[in-house]
């Protein structure tokens, strides 16, 4: 019998996979990634949230989108973690943001002028890996989860992954919010 794809285990499984790429390789893999998002038609909002990477788990390297959004003239949005009620508070990037590094490894915000979850047009999304129906397994904090559930129903959700879909996951509970796109270094795809 097959055995289960549980998050728990794909969430290892993932990190070590991820952990094993060369320095470089997760460069040209975000750059391809960043370069994806160009093609998509997601460019006629205002508000695109953007997570910045732990650089030392060897994450995507999501600085190049925050470049193509600016690129295109829009707002960056950053999440500021807020470890008391575990939830995040989104705010705008401008040339004053103060960046500081939070107890993950992760720059943030320190405050700002703040974007409510309602106003995010855009959000791309971490994760560790995905499945054929757009469900994702994040880092376990369910920060996202929360997050996404406040946005608006119209609000475009795009996970960033430098691997391919799984088939399924198994353990997936009813307040798993999907995602619309994931892009992957050769392919978008679309749920």
């Amino acid at each position: 019998e097959q055995k289960k794809m549980i998050k728990k285990d794909l969430r290892e499984f993932f990190k070590t996979k991820r952990n094993s790429l060369s320095k470089k390789k997760s460069e040209e893999l975000s750059f391809e990634i960043a370069n994806r998002s160009l093609k998509m038609d997601i460019w006629n909002h205002s508000n695109y949230h953007v997570f910045f990477p732990i650089e030392k788990n060897n994450e995507i390297d999501t600085k190049l989108i925050i470049q193509v959004v600016h690129g295109k003239d829009k707002n960056v949005i950053l999440p500021k973690i807020n470890f008391k009620n575990n939830t995040i508070t989104n705010f705008l990037l401008t040339d004053s943001t103060l960046m500081k590094i939070n107890e993950f490894g992760i720059s943030e915000p320190q405050s700002g002028i703040e974007i409510s979850e309602k106003q995010i047009d855009v959000v791309f999304v971490p994760l560790l890996c995905f499945d054929n129906t757009g469900h994702r397994v994040g880092y376990g904090g369910g920060y996202y989860d929360r997050l996404l559930k406040k946005c608006s129903s119209s609000t475009i959700k795009i996970g960033l992954s430098f691997f391919g879909p799984i088939e399924k996951i198994d353990d997936i509970n009813q307040t798993d919010i999907k995602m619309d796109y994931c892009i992957s270094p050769n392919k978008i795809y679309k749920f």
